[in-house]
C-alpha cells in the first residue's frame, strides 16, 4: 500500500493534463506515459534503417586475460556475414576514450581487463547470423591474474589494472592501482579524539550492483560522406557524446549528430559512451547503418555501482554530540575510469554528511580492478558512504542510551549551518524533515512486540558547474513548442517543462509540445544527471518564456500606441493600460495577421570555480530521511518490512504526484541493495549471477506493507517557483534505516550489505549465541 503525505508547508491538489487553471502544483499526467505503457512509445531498439546491419560481441569467458591471436576467417566465410571488426583493423595504437581519462580502448588492447569487455564484433544481415558468427571468431588467449577486490588490488605486488603509459602523464600514482586519492577535512582529529567521551569504529562494507534498466543499452551508427557520423542512442548526455565522438574521429562538430530517443530508465548508467565508436568503425568499414542491441545479461558487463570499503571511526561527547569524524573510503571502481573518480570525490567531499562536524579528516581512494568498470548510479556515491556514516551514528546512539531520532537531532544541521567547514550551508529546514518522518513512522508510539524500527538521513549534492540553454516558440495560434537538451528517461522532465511553459505563457498543457533528443535541432544541455533537470533546464525555460514577455510588452505597445512600461505579462495574460488578455488571445491578434511567432532563448549557467574542490559550491542539497518498522523471522532471516517512510526537502514539488512517484522508485530501488543485490564474482573474476534469474531485484513481493512517501515544501531551492531537484533522494539513507530497524528488532548488527536472509539469519544465530555464552 502507498500512501501521500503533506509536509511542512504543503499544498496538494488533484490535476489533470487538461487544466483552466495553473499547472504548476498539480498532478498533471505525466507527458509520455501511456505510450511507455501501452508500448508504442519509440526506443532506441525499435529503430530501423534501411540497409542496417546487425552486431554482436566477441568477448571471452574470463576476468583478465592475455590475447595472442584472433582469426575470424571462419566467420567471415559464414553467409550473411559483411565484416569483423578486430583491434588490428583498428589505428594502432588503438584508439582510448573517456569522459575524465582517455584509458578505454575501443576494443581490448592486447589484453582483457574485465569479463566481457569487447575483443572483436560481428556485422552481419541478421542478429541470428551475427550471434553464429561470434561462436566462430577463435580467439587464443592466456588467462592471467585478475584483481577483483579493493584488498587484492592494494595489495603488495598486485598486478597493475592499467599500464602506466595509460595514465596521465606524471601521474604519481601510475605504478600503484590507486587511480585518485582526495583528502579533505579541517580541525586536529587527534587532538579532538582525546575530548570524544565515546569512540565508535568500524568497517563497513557496500557491494557492486548494477543498474538493471528496464531498455538495455542500444546504439545505431550511420556513416555517410553527406551527413558525417549520425549515432542514435539512450544516452543520457547527448552532446557529451556528440563531443567525445568528434574528438575520437577527428570531427569538427558538425559532421556529429546525435539522436537521443527517450532512455527506458538510466540511473546514470547511460550518461557516457560505452560501445558507439565500435558501431562509428563497422559503419565506416562497411558503408551501412550498424545496429547493437545488448541483452541485459551484457549490460552486467557494461555498467554497474562502485562497490566500496569504508573505515570510519566517530567520536561523541556523552551527551551525544559529534566530536569528530574520521573516514577512509576506498571505492572500488573498475578497469577503466569511466566517471568513476568523480563519483568518489564528490561523495567523499560530503562524507561526515547533513551534520555539524567540529572536526573531520577524509581520505577518499579510487581503486583499479579487473572489474566492470563502474559508472554514475543514482545517489552517486552517496549511498555507499552514507551506510557507513549513518550506522555510525546508531553505533553512536546504542553506546550511549539514545535512540536514532535523539542523536540525529542533537547533530543535525540547521539552514544556515556548515556541514563542509567554510562552504555552501545547509539550504533547508532539514530538522523538519526528519520530524515529518518520525512521525509519519510513529516513532514516538510503543513498537508492536517483535518488531523494531529505524531512522537514517542523507545529502548528496546538486550539480556544482553547467549550463542548460532552452528556446521557446509561442505561436500564432498560441501553442507552444518548448526545444531542451535534456533526456526524459523517466523522471517526467517533459511534463515540468511543459507545465512551466504552459503556466508563464497562458496555454492549454495539451497545446504545449517539448522536444527533445537531436543535437542538431535542441540547444546546449550539458548533462541530464544530479537531479539537475528541473532547477538548471527549468529555469532556462522559465528566463526563455520571460524573453517572449518582453517581445510581447513591445507588441502589445507596437499595438496599442501605449508605453512598453504600462504594459505588464504575468500569468498567462497580457495586462494593458483599461484592458487584459490571455496571452492566448493576444497573440491570435497580435500575430494572426502574419502567421508570426515569437522565440525566447534562456539559460541557466553555473560556472567552474577553479579553486573549489569540487569545481563549484553544489547548486542545492538533496536532503532525504527515511524510516522503516520491520519484523523479523529469526528462524528464515526474512524481513518483513510493516512500514517504510520516505520524507524529502523538494523546496517546491511543481508536480507532486511526479515527485511521489520518484521517491517512490528511489524508495524500492534502495531496497534491492539493502537486502538482496550484488554482483557475484568467482575466482576467475567471472559473473556468476548475469541476468534476471540470478540476480535479484525487488518485485511485488518484496514491497512494504505500508510506504508513504512525504515532502516540506519552503519554496527555498534555486529553481522555478523554489525547486530543488528531486529523485535520487530516497534512496540515500535506505540501507541504515532498515539495518537499525533489523538490530532494534533483533540485537544483531551489520556493517556489510546486501542484509540477505542468510545474512540475517547468522548475525541473529551469532548474536544469540554470543549472549549465551556471556551469561
Amino acid at each position: 500500500m502507498s500512501t501521500r503525505e503533506g509536509g511542512a508547508g504543503v499544498t496538494t491538489g488533484a490535476g489533470s493534463a487538461v487544466s483552466d487553471g495553473p499547472s504548476v502544483g498539480t498532478h498533471a499526467r505525466r507527458i509520455g506515459g501511456r505510450e511507455r505503457v501501452t508500448g508504442t512509445q519509440q526506443f532506441v531498439a525499435d529503430i530501423r534503417l534501411e540497409g542496417m546491419l546487425h552486431v554482436k560481441l566477441v568477448t571471452l569467458d574470463v576476468g583478465r586475460a592475455r590475447i595472442t591471436s584472433i582469426d575470424a576467417s571462419a566467420a567471415l566465410a559464414l553467409p550473411g556475414v559483411v565484416d569483423v571488426l578486430t583491434p588490428a583493423d583498428l589505428p594502432q595504437p588503438v584508439p582510448r576514450f573517456g569522459p575524465a581519462y582517455q584509458d578505454r580502448p575501443v576494443l581490448a588492447d592486447g589484453e582483457t581487463s574485465y569479463h566481457g569487455e569487447p575483443v572483436a564484433a560481428v556485422a552481419a544481415e541478421t542478429e541470428a547470423i551475427a550471434e553464429q558468427a561470434v561462436a566462430l571468431v577463435r580467439v587464443e588467449f592466456e588467462e592471467l591474474p585478475a584483481v577483483t577486490t579493493v584488498e587484492a588490488a592494494l595489495a603488495d605486488g598486485a598486478p597493475l589494472v592499467q599500464a602506466p603509459h595509460v595514465r596521465p602523464a606524471g601521474d604519481p600514482l601510475a605504478h600503484t592501482n590507486v587511480l585518485k586519492e582526495r583528502h579533505y577535512g579541517w580541525g586536529d582529529v587527534d587532538e579532538a579524539e582525546r575530548g570524544a567521551d565515546v569512540v565508535v569504529e568500524n568497517t563497513y562494507r557496500f557491494p557492486m550492483v548494477t543498474h538493471f534498466a528496464i531498455e538495455p543499452h542500444g546504439f545505431i551508427a550511420d556513416v555517410t560522406p553527406d551527413d558525417g557520423i549520425r549515432l542514435w542512442s539512450p544516452v543520457q548526455h547527448p552532446y557529451l557524446l556528440q563531443k567525445m565522438m568528434a574528438d575520437l574521429f577527428d570531427r569538427p562538430l558538425t559532421q556529429v549528430r546525435v539522436f537521443a530517443p527517450d532512455p527506458g530508465g538510466g540511473f546514470g548508467g547511460k550518461q557516457n559512451p560505452k560501445l558507439e565508436p565500435v558501431l562509428i568503425h563497422l559503419a565506416m568499414r562497411t558503408g551501412r547503418p550498424c545496429r547493437l542491441i545488448l541483452t541485459l545479461e551484457e549490460t552486467f558487463q557494461a555498467v554497474r555501482r562502485a562497490a566500496t570499503r569504508v573505515h570510519v571511526r566517530t567520536g561523541f561527547t556523552r551527551e551525544g554530540r559529534l566530536v569528530f569524524q574520521d573516514l577512509d573510503a576506498e571505492y572500488l571502481i573498475g578497469a577503466y575510469a569511466d566517471i568513476a573518480e568523480r563519483v568518489m570525490t564528490k561523495s567523499a567531499y560530503l562524507a561526515c554528511g547533513p551534520y555539524r562536524v567540529p572536526t573531520a579528516r577524509i581520505r577518499g581512494r579510487a581503486v583499479l580492478s579487473h572489474t566492470t568498470p563502474s559508472t554514475a548510479f543514482r545517489g552517486f556515491g552517496t549511498p555507499q558512504m552514507n551506510w557507513a556514516v549513518e550506522s555510525q551514528m546508531d553505533a553512536g546512539a546504542r553506546a550511549l542510551g539514545l535512540d536514532g531520532l535523539q542523536i540525529r537531532m542533537l547533530n543535525l544541521a540547521g539552514r544556515g549551518d556548515e556541514v563542509v567547514k567554510d562552504d555552501f550551508p545547509a539550504d533547508g529546514d532539514w530538522p523538519e524533515t526528519l520530524r515529518r518522518a518520525a512521525d509519519l513512522l510513529g516513532w514516538n508510539t510503543p513498537t508492536p512486540p517483535g518488531r523494531g524500527r529505524g531512522i537514517a538521513v542523507g545529502i548528496k549534492s546538486g550539480a556544482t558547474t553547467g549550463l542548460s540553454n532552452a528556446t521557446v516558440r509561442l505561436l500564432a495560434d498560441g501553442s507552444v513548442i518548448v526545444y531542451a537538451g535534456t533526456s526524459d528517461m523517466g523522471q517526467g522532465a517533459r511534463t515540468i517543462y511543459a507545465q512551466l511553459a504552459a503556466d508563464q505563457l497562458g496555454a492549454p498543457l495539451e497545446k504545449v509540445t517539448v522536444v527533445m533528443g537531436d543535437t542538431a535541432v535542441v540547444p546546449f544541455d550539458l548533462q541530464t544527471s544530479a537531479s539537475r533537470s528541473t532547477v538548471f533546464m527549468g529555469t532556462a525555460i522559465t528566463r526563455a518564456c520571460d524573453d517572449i514577455h518582453a517581445q510581447l510588452r513591445e507588441l502589445a505597445a507596437d499595438l496599442r500606441g501605449v508605453d512598453e512600461d504600462d504594459v505588464r505579462v504575468e500569468g498567462g495574460t497580457v495586462h494593458l493600460p483599461g484592458e487584459s488578455l490571455p496571452i492566448t488571445a493576444f497573440v491570435r491578434v497580435g500575430l494572426g495577421r502574419w502567421n508570426g511567432e515569437l522565440i525566447g532563448n534562456g539559460r541557466m549557467r553555473k560556472p567552474h570555480m577553479a579553486d573549489h574542490p569540487l569545481g563549484g559550491t553544489p547548486a542545492f542539497f538533496e536532503f532525504n530521511c527515511t524510516a522503516f518498522e520491520v519484523e523479523v523471522d529469526v528462524e528464515t532471516g526474512e524481513v518483513l518490512m510493516h512500514q517504510h517512510v520516505t520524507v524529502s526537502d523538494v523546496g517546491k514539488a511543481l508536480n507532486p504526484l511526479q515527485v511521489e512517484m520518484q521517491d517512490e522508485g528511489a524508495a524500492i530501488m534502495g531496497l534491492g541493495h539493502s537486502l538482496m543485490e550484488h554482483v557475484i564474482l568467482d575466482e576467475h573474476g567471472r559473473i556468476r549471477n548475469l541476468g534476471a534469474l540470478d540476480y535479484r531485484i525487488p518485485t511485488t513481493k518484496d514491497v512494504p506493507l505500508r510506504l508513504v512517501t512525504g515532502m516540506v515544501e519552503n519554496l527555498d531551492g534555486p529553481g522555478p517557483h523554489g525547486a530543488k531537484g528531486v529523485s535520487e533522494g530516497a534512496l540515500l539513507c535506505t540501507a541504515p534505516a532498515l539495518s537499525a530497524a533489523v538490530t532494534d528488532a533483533t540485537g544483531a548488527v551489520f556493517t556489510e550489505l546486501p542484509m540477505t536472509p542468510e545474512r540475517v539469519w547468522r548475525a541473529v544465530r551469532d548474536q544469540v549465541q554470543e549472549r549465551v555464552s556471556s551469561s
